[in-house]
C-alpha cells in the first residue's frame, strides 16, 4: 500500500490552508459589500460571524481529514457509523471541486492575460470605456481565453507534479509570502495617493446611518454568508490538508490562524481598493467589473501606473494560484487515495479534464452567449458558480456539522477528542448545544436565501 504523504512543517499546512481560503472573494467582494454597508461597522459584524459560522466548520472538516487520513470521498465511509450513508456525499463533494475550477481556472487565466498586458504596456493610458471593451474582447476571444487558462491550469499542475512538499508546500510557502509582501506594498501605496483619505474614512470609519439604510438584516445575512463562503467549506477543499497534518498542535488554533491570514488579505485589498478608487472620483464595483474594468483604468491614471498595475495582477495571480494549486491536490489525492494512481498519472489526466471542464465556461461568453441559466445577462460562469457557491458548499457545511455532532453520524465524542488532540487551543465544550442545533440553522438559511435572491429577480 502507497505510503500517505505528510507536510514537512506546521508553517505549510497554515498557509497552504490560508493559500485555498484566500482567492478572489476577498477582493471582489469584500471590499464592496464592507463598503455598502457601513464600513467598518460591517466589518465587526463580518468578524462576529466569521467566528461563530465560519470558524466551526473550518475546524470540523479539518478534523475529518486528520482522523481519517484521508481525501473526502474515503473519509466519510471511514468515519461513519456503519449501515449510515454519509459517504454517498462524498463523490459530489469532489464533483464540486471540478465545478469550481471549471470556472476559476478561466477567470485565473483572465488574471495571467492581464498581468501580461500590463508588463507590456497594453494598458497603458486606458480609459473608462477602452477598459470595458478590452475586457469583453478578452472573453469574445475564445481561443485566446483558452491558451491563458490552459497555461494557469498546466502550471497549477505542474506545481501539484513535484509532490507535497517539494511542489504544494514549498510553491504555496513562495506564493503567499510573495502575495502578503505584495498587498501592504500596494496598500502603502494607495494610502499615499492625495485625496485618498476619503476612501481610507468610507472603508473605516463607522458609518451607523449607511448601516441603518442598507438595512440591517441585509447587512447581517451579508457579513453571514461573506464569512460562510470565503472559507470555501463544504467540498474536502481543507479536509485533505487536514489529512497531511500531524496530531502535535490541536486544530481549533491552527484555524485561528488560517482564518486570520484570510481575514488579513480582505482587509488590506479594501486598503488597496478604496483609498484609489476615491482619489480617482470612481465608485468601486463588485464583481470581475472591479478587477478588469475599474481597477485597470485607475492604474493609467496614477503616477507609475504600469508598475502598481503590474504588481496588482501579479498579487491576485498569486492569490488565485493558491487556490488552483490546493484545489488541484483535493482532486489528486482522490485519485491516488481511491485508484491508487501514482501522483503523475493524476496529475496528466487531471491536467485534460481540468482543461475540458473549462470549455463552457470559455464559450459562455461567445458561442454560448445565448445561454442566459439565471436571467437576463447571466453565463455559464454565474450558474457554476451558483452551483459551487449557493448549492453545494452549504450542503456540503450542513452535513459536515451534523457528522461532528450528532450520534448518526460520527460524533460529537469523536470529533472533540480529534480537534482537541496536541498542543494549543482548544474546542470550547461550551458550543456543543450551538453547533448541535443553532449553527445548522445558519447554515441552512444562507442556502435558502441563496436560492430567493436568485429565482425571484426570475
Amino acid at each position: 500500500m502507497r505510503e500517505r504523504e505528510t507536510l514537512a512543517s506546521r508553517l505549510g499546512f497554515i498557509l497552504l490552508s490560508a493559500g485555498c481560503a484566500i482567492g478572489l472573494g476577498n477582493v471582489w467582494r469584500f471590499p464592496y459589500i464592507t463598503g455598502q454597508y457601513g464600513g467598518a461597522a460591517f466589518v465587526l459584524i463580518y468578524l462576529v460571524f466569521l467566528l461563530m459560522v465560519g470558524l466551526p466548520v473550518l475546524i470540523m472538516e479539518f478534523t475529518i481529514g486528520r482522523a481519517s487520513r484521508t481525501n473526502i470521498s474515503l473519509a466519510l465511509r471511514k468515519l461513519e457509523r456503519k449501515g449510515t450513508k454519509w459517504h454517498w456525499y462524498g463523490p459530489v463533494a469532489i464533483a464540486a471541486n471540478y465545478i469550481l475550477m471549471a470556472y476559476y481556472t478561466v477567470v485565473t487565466g483572465w488574471l495571467l492575460y492581464y498581468f501580461a498586458s500590463s508588463v507590456t504596456g497594453s494598458l497603458d493610458g486606458i480609459t473608462a470605456e477602452s477598459s470595458t471593451i478590452f475586457f469583453s474582447d478578452l472573453r469574445a476571444d475564445g481561443p485566446l481565453q483558452f491558451i491563458w487558462t490552459a497555461v494557469a491550469i498546466l502550471i497549477g499542475f505542474l506545481i501539484c507534479g513535484r509532490g507535497l512538499q517539494k511542489g504544494v508546500e514549498k510553491a504555496s510557502k513562495i506564493m503567499m509570502a510573495a502575495l502578503l509582501l505584495l498587498i501592504v506594498v500596494l496598500a502603502v501605496n494607495s494610502l499615499t495617493i492625495p485625496g485618498s483619505s476619503e476612501g481610507l474614512a468610507f472603508y473605516l470609519v463607522p458609518d451607523f446611518q449607511r448601516l441603518k439604510e442598507a438595512g440591517i438584516g441585509e447587512a447581517v445575512f451579508a457579513a453571514m454568508s461573506q464569512a460562510f463562503f470565503t472559507l470555501g467549506l463544504g467540498i474536502g477543499s481543507m479536509e485533505i490538508f487536514g489529512s497531511y497534518f500531524g496530531r502535535e498542535c490541536s486544530l481549533t488554533g491552527e484555524s485561528v490562524k488560517v482564518i486570520s491570514l484570510d481575514t488579513f488579505v480582505a482587509l488590506f485589498s479594501g486598503l488597496i481598493i478604496f483609498p484609489a478608487c476615491f482619489a480617482y472620483g470612481v465608485h468601486p464595483d463588485a464583481g470581475p467589473g472591479l478587477l478588469f474594468v475599474t481597477l485597470p483604468n485607475i492604474f493609467s491614471r496614477m503616477a507609475g501606473g504600469r508598475l502598481w498595475g503590474s504588481l496588482f495582477f501579479l498579487f491576485m495571480g498569486f492569490a488565485a494560484m493558491t487556490t488552483l494549486v490546493a484545489v488541484f491536490e483535493n482532486i489528486i489525492s482522490f485519485w491516488m487515495d481511491n485508484l491508487g494512481w501514482e501522483r503523475k498519472k493524476a496529475v496528466i489526466v487531471n491536467f485534460l479534464l481540468v482543461v475540458l471542464v473549462s470549455i463552457p465556461c470559455i464559450l459562455g461568453y461567445s458561442i454560448f452567449t445565448s445561454f442566459m441559466p439565471l436571467g437576463d445577462g447571466t453565463s455559464v460562469l454565474d450558474l457554476e458558480d451558483f452551483l459551487i457557491s449557493s448549492t453545494i458548499t452549504p450542503i456540503g457545511s450542513l452535513l459536515i456539522v451534523l457528522f461532528c455532532t450528532h450520534r448518526f453520524g460520527w460524533g460529537w465524542k469523536n470529533f472533540i477528542e480529534e480537534a482537541d488532540a496536541g498542543k494549543g487551543l482548544k474546542f470550547p465544550s461550551w458550543l456543543r448545544i450551538y453547533v448541535k442545533w443553532i449553527l445548522p440553522l445558519f447554515i441552512a438559511v444562507i442556502f435558502i436565501k441563496g436560492y430567493w435572491d436568485i429565482f425571484s429577480k426570475l
